[in-house]
């Protein structure tokens, strides 16, 4: 079979989770809580004022879905670690059912023939730690020192590929400046660039900790969610202007990383409020990573403004969007984002982390215009089979503008679809499905929806289709 949209030989095709979304057992096997623990319980704080005290109870079905993975023709697989697991006080003595958990996930994953890529951390810090400060204090980079040393010591044997932190912007912004997501902080602006700014120092603690004991083959590199800005009109005048645009919003963590330095329009907007750092911290923060990864979810629309400066383009009601109103779907965004990543930093590699789409997903009779056409199938398990076209949709033409970097030359060598199997999600709760697996969190049944075997083609193929 042939498609205009073939990807190059070896490129990787993989789906991601995340421990605090997927795994439950909150307070199993000593586990500590963790921040989303904790604000989770607070009333107000999620949809529906639930928790993610069950999830998916991945860490109970585990081999079931490693299993599912395997059979959906799925060879790379993205998880990340829960601190509170390994580690319950955030330093000190280590908990081994965490690591026997940990051990058995990945080699479960090896026994498929599914390459692990693991994450440090994705969110969930111990809430012992964030007791202490959190993010806030210096004493964070000890605390994250010791714990990136014993799991890459640990599991570095077999996990050849890490990813340091997860959306630093994400859940610096959201968690300490905003309050929207755990701890649910709303701290000054001179705390939060203070605490963005350790974020920082730790992946560069992540990456010397792979050089230093993750082997030769090892491989690091950050997740960075960017918010990208895309050209309105294809002409250089609104390229230059939606480059500017998203050099400046993304500076403060891609230029540290690749010039060892903040940038000086960054300082100055920061004023009083900029973070305090030595030169030390800037060396480490800037050691050379192996790979980009890049969340892509939405765009923005610039253009050149009457004043001959950038504009940004209000979105309207009707433009589409899942039913998370913050992820509107403009597909050039995968393009636009690897692209000025490439032209301004130059990074050796590049991976999509996540890319995916959130909706109300559930089994259902059919609609009235298929009873009135006829097209009704009596074979079809209608309180079962999820048909989400328009998730298939989404991917295809996110996919095609993942093509179209890649015939221009942009080195992007794989992807990992966000998310294997529905779970929860953060303030949403567990309404905003991401899953090409629908999750029955009652039964914990797993239901593969029309996207998963539309995907398992694409990776059969190594084509979009």
């Amino acid at each position: 079979m042939t498609s205009n949209y073939s990807f190059p030989p070896g490129f990787v095709w993989g789906t991601a989770t995340a421990a605090a979304q997927i795994e439950g057992a909150t307070t199993e096997d000593n586990k500590s809580p963790s921040i989303w623990d904790t604000f989770a319980a607070k009333p107000g704080t999620t949809k529906d004022g639930l928790n993610p005290e069950v999830a998916c109870d991945h860490y109970h079905l585990y081999k079931d879905d490693v299993a599912l993975m395997a059979k959906l023709g799925i060879r790379h697989y993205r998880f990340s670690l829960a601190w509170t697991r390994l580690i319950p006080d955030g330093t000190g003595e280590i908990n081994q059912a965490g690591f026997d958990y940990y051990n058995n996930l990945i080699d479960e994953l090896i026994a498929n023939d599914i390459t692990p890529w693991c994450t440090f951390y994705h969110w969930d810090l111990p809430q012992v730690l964030e007791d202490k400060g959190g993010w806030r204090e210096r004493s964070i980079l000890d605390a994250f020192s010791s714990y990136a040393k014993i799991v890459v010591s640990t599991f570095g044997d077999r996990v050849k590929n890490w990813f340091t932190l997860n959306e630093i912007p994400g859940f610096i912004g959201h968690g300490y400046k905003l309050g929207l997501h755990a701890p649910g902080a709303k701290e000054s602006s001179q705390v939060v660039n203070q605490a963005f700014h350790h974020a920082m120092v730790c992946h560069g603690i992540a990456v010397k900790t792979v050089r230093d004991l993750g082997g030769p083959d090892a491989r690091v590199g950050l997740v960075h969610n960017p918010e990208i800005i895309v050209p309105f009109i294809e002409t250089p005048e609104h390229i230059e202007a939606a480059k500017a645009v998203f050099a400046q919003i993304n500076e403060h963590t891609l230029a540290p990383i690749y010039s060892g330095k903040y940038p000086d329009s960054y300082l100055e907007r920061c004023g009083a409020d900029a973070p305090r750092f030595t030169e030390e911290e800037m060396e480490l923060i800037s050691q050379p990573m192996d790979f980009l990864g890049l969340n892509v979810y939405r765009g923005h629309f610039v253009r050149v403004g009457a004043d001959n400066k950038p504009e940004v383009l209000p979105l309207p009601k009707a433009f589409p969007r899942a039913e998370a109103d913050w992820l509107n779907h403009v597909p050039q965004a995968m393009y636009w984002g690897l692209r000025f990543c490439h032209e301004l930093y130059n990074p050796n590699e590049m991976l999509i982390a996540e890319n995916g789409v959130g909706y109300h997903d559930a089994p259902g009779m059919p609609t009235t215009q298929e009873v009135i056409h006829g097209w009704t199938h009596p074979e079809r398990d209608y309180d079962s089979e999820i048909l989400d076209t328009h998730r298939c949709q989404y991917l295809r033409t996110y996919l095609q503008s993942v093509h179209r970097a890649i015939e221009e030359g942009i080195p992007l060598t794989g992807y990992f679809l966000w998310s294997l199997i529905d779970n929860f999600e953060w303030a949403d709760g567990y309404t905003s499905r991401f899953g090409i697996v629908h999750t029955d969190f009652k039964t914990q049944r797993r239901t593969p929806k029309l996207s998963a075997s539309w995907y398992s083609e694409v990776i059969r193929h190594n084509a979009v289709l």
